[in-house]
């Protein structure tokens, strides 16, 4: 991994002095390297924290203006003097301290507000943290800003622009300005990719952290439902919501959960956490996949070339690495139908339990208190109605209640379904985790027609509980695409270790150009010309 940090000529001069002059810093240093040169006394937290602010206003807010932070902490100076001085005084919580961490705005921050993407929680400020972002603080880090996200996490219409809120705006690719950065923690995925900090977190219901996360060119992580705590977070669904690291290298992606992961009393769902949490730092071995029977699955994404010969490189890379490959049939196609029919069924129904229990505990400047009073909100609000309708809330008003028995038995088959074709797929092959693109290249944001959409291999893992890594593979044309380790229940270890393998093998990952379009390549601009 060559070294992002640049160390200036003059600050030699100055090593070991009280008030260093602050370093230049390429933006795509990783945590870790950011974090081995303030371990240096090469550059402080707070200077990183600057470096950072002041790129999001070169590149966020004008510039390419990619919409990708909704809001920086105002504390984040402060916060970053402050984890300054306990290095100082020797007290090193975790490799997370002093390391600018960016949220999406779906998560509760101490002294920013949480809006979900929507106008209706603009005076969200409940002056409480998350648990997840109280581990973070605890482990040192500094809470740099809230992300912008597809509003509601993506759960407002079937036919959304994919990461546009009313508040935030739209969401552009860093890799290609007019191709979208996917959803629902776009503001996350093109942020990490842009070099606004090296650390992020998104959330995922299905696809929220891995799409945006392949699409952006970056590491994300959906961890086992219930390994980190939703406690404080704007829910979609107790059942297959989590929060997850958003990051440029695997090596980050395993200090955040090492940190974020954990029981919460508050949150049920992660009674068993502390049992299986792990350091998932120790566990990173460049020869981890040596041996490693991994399971193939070919026919998750179709419909795009490119993808697939990213994918056969990405096979060549892991058979370098050691990895006994096996080809692996999906289960039918009637089954994988039924769970995603009745999952989005079932969603309906949870979102508005979960969503009426939160809007419950807001505080009193927010006035929409409810799912209704959210629809009735959103019919008299033209700026969040000026793209698409809100067909999934009017949906989940109409929805059986979660005590309902035909909700529950629902609720009950599909996650034993999807559990059962993820452990049938990895115990029939004898294999230790299963592999597949984990989708084709962006497209180009379409408000009228909608994207094209190559698929996935999020349902499973999502409505299963099970854990989901995608790590870059390569590009099409310039546009990023991911290589997907799905695995079964806690197996968060086995994964990161295993894309950290694949990650040394390739180094896949690419800096941004901020193309306008990708017609604007030359590569592109030649092969139109005639010679």
């Amino acid at each position: 991994m060559r070294l992002k940090i640049i160390l200036a000529a003059a600050s030699a001069a100055v090593a070991g002095a009280a008030h260093a002059q602050p370093v230049p810093l390429i933006p795509y240093a990783s945590g870790a390297e950011a974090e081995a040169a303030m371990r240096a006394g090469r550059i402080t937290s707070e200077a990183l924290v600057r470096a950072d602010l002041a790129r999001i206003q070169e590149i966020d807010k004008a510039g390419p203006k990619l919409n990708s932070v909704i809001a920086v902490n105002p504390q984040a100076i402060a916060e970053a003097r402050a984890a300054d001085a306990e290095r100082r005084a020797g007290h090193v919580a975790s490799p997370l301290l002093g390391l600018p961490v960016l949220i999406k705005d779906n998560i509760e921050a101490r002294g920013m507000a949480t809006t979900a993407g929507s106008l209706a929680l603009k005076d969200n400020v409940t002056d409480r943290d998350a648990p997840l972002v109280a581990r973070l603080r605890a482990a040192g880090a500094v809470i740099l800003g809230k992300t912008n996200l597809s509003e509601w996490a993506n759960f407002r219409s079937d036919h959304s622009v994919s990461g546009w809120s009313a508040v935030g705006g739209l969401v552009r690719n860093p890799h290609e300005l007019d191709r979208t950065a996917c959803g629902s923690s776009a503001g996350t995925g093109a942020a990490v990719a842009a070099g606004l900090a090296s650390l992020g977190v998104g959330t995922e219901t299905d696809g929220s952290i891995t799409c945006p996360s392949t699409m952006n060119g970056i590491v994300g992580l959906k961890p086992t439902v219930g390994l980190v705590s939703r406690r404080y977070i704007v829910p979609i669904s107790p059942e297959q919501d989590t929060a997850g690291p958003m990051t440029r290298t695997v090596e980050d992606a395993a200090a955040m959960l090492s940190v974020m992961a954990g029981s919460d009393p508050g949150d049920p769902a992660t009674q068993g956490a502390d049992a299986h949490k792990s350091d998932y730092l120790a566990r990173l071995k460049p020869n981890a996949l040596q041996g490693v029977r991994v399971g193939v699955l070919h026919e998750v994404v179709r419909g795009s070339p490119g993808t697939e010969v990213a994918f056969e490189a990405a096979q060549a890379a892991l058979k370098r690495a050691g990895a006994i490959l096996v080809d692996v049939k999906l289960p039918p196609e009637s089954v994988l139908n039924e769970i995603g029919r009745d999952e989005g069924e079932a969603l309906e129904s949870e979102f508005k339990a979960a969503i009426d229990s939160y809007l419950a505990s807001t505080p009193p400047a927010v006035k929409t208190r409810s799912l209704e009073a959210l629809i009735a909100f959103d019919k008299a609000e033209p700026r969040e109605m000026a793209l698409f309708g809100q067909e999934l809330f009017e949906a989940s008003a109409k929805a059986p209640p979660v005590t309902d028995p035909a909700y529950i038995a629902r609720r009950a088959r599909i996650r034993a379904l999807a559990r059962a074709a993820i452990d049938k797929m990895l115990a029939d092959n004898q294999v230790q985790v299963l592999v597949s693109p984990t989708g084709g290249p962006a497209s180009v944001v379409d408000p009228v027609n909608g994207g094209r959409f190559f698929g996935s291999p999020t349902t499973l893992p999502a409505v299963s509980g099970y854990p989901h890594l995608t790590v870059p593979m390569g590009a099409v044309k310039g546009l990023p695409v991911g290589l997907s380790f799905v695995g079964t229940a806690w197996s968060e270890a086995r994964l990161l270790a295993y894309g950290y393998a694949f990650e040394q093998q390739t180094h896949a990952r690419r800096d941004p150009g901020f193309v306008p379009t990708v017609g604007a390549r030359p590569e592109i601009v030649a092969a139109y010309d005639p010679r």
